[in-house]
């Protein structure tokens, strides 16, 4: 009788099974960095072209870029419109520990003139607000990155497969995109003190002074400068008509939590 074979290993399952806590980071570094790496097909030379591009999240947090006529990738684009953008900043030590995410997707131009258009222009400056000074050149515009499927890593070991359905926003996202710019305009006027503890409390981000630019039905990114934080809602906007009662309790608990560490 022959002698029993030893059982053939299993392999290794390298992608992980995506769970909340990788589309919680997925968004956030979707939504809180500054720039990425842009990468197009360019059919004249035969080879992909990577550039660095400085961001913005639509409504719906699908990456925005402004470019030029004159930058390399943008008729590659306007040929092509498949293209895929790398976020995430690396810190000390090994870069390869840090999380990162790469996004697949469809660039679609968009026309100043529409709704879109003018949405699109003022969520990306709210985050670059240096971009006002050619923003509105001729030869200048705004492309969505429409989102089919993305890789993440959250480090070694942190491998994961995303659909565009992970990173969808939940929520009344048309009915508070519609509603955003006053509500983030009352906020900066009036309630500066309760943006600064969102920051401090809830983003970790140190003090500074932080603007609300940008909402949307999951959370708000703050700026202060170059530096940007992410602070979620407890829960997602099921109706428009939430967005000032969750403001309004952040900044109840934020006070609160501050008042117990000083």
């Amino acid at each position: 009788m022959d002698a029993p074979q030893p059982a053939a290993d299993k392999p290794k399952q390298v992608i992980r099974e995506t769970d909340a806590e990788a589309i919680r980071l997925a968004r956030t570094l979707i939504a809180t960095n500054r720039y990425g790496a842009l990468a197009v097909i360019n059919h004249e030379t035969g080879f992909p072209g990577a550039s660095r591009v400085a961001l913005a999240t639509d409504y719906d947090g699908t990456p925005l870029v402004l470019v030029s006529a004159l930058s390399g990738h943008t008729k590659p684009m306007l040929d092509d419109p498949r293209s895929s953008l790398l976020v995430g900043e690396a810190g000390k030590g090994d870069p390869l520990a840090h999380p990162r995410i790469t996004l697949f997707t469809r660039a679609r131009r968009l026309d100043r003139e529409t709704d879109e258009g003018k949405r699109a222009r003022r969520r990306y400056l709210a985050r670059q607000p240096k971009a006002a000074l050619y923003a509105d050149f001729g030869d200048f515009a705004f492309f969505r990155l429409e989102i089919e499927r993305a890789s993440l890593n959250g480090g070694f070991g942190k491998a994961y497969e995303l659909t565009a359905e992970d990173l969808a926003p939940l929520g009344d996202t048309t009915g508070v995109a519609a509603i955003e710019e006053s509500a983030a305009a009352h906020m900066n006027e009036d309630h500066a003190e309760a943006i600064a503890l969102y920051a401090e409390v809830f983003g970790k981000a140190g003090a500074g002074k932080w603007r609300l630019a940008t909402l949307d039905t999951e959370g708000m990114d703050l700026v202060d400068g170059d530096r940007t934080s992410r602070v979620w809602f407890p829960a997602p906007l099921m109706d428009a008509g939430e967005l000032r009662r969750a403001l309004v309790d952040l900044a109840r608990e934020a006070r609160a939590t501050a008042a117990q560490t000083d």
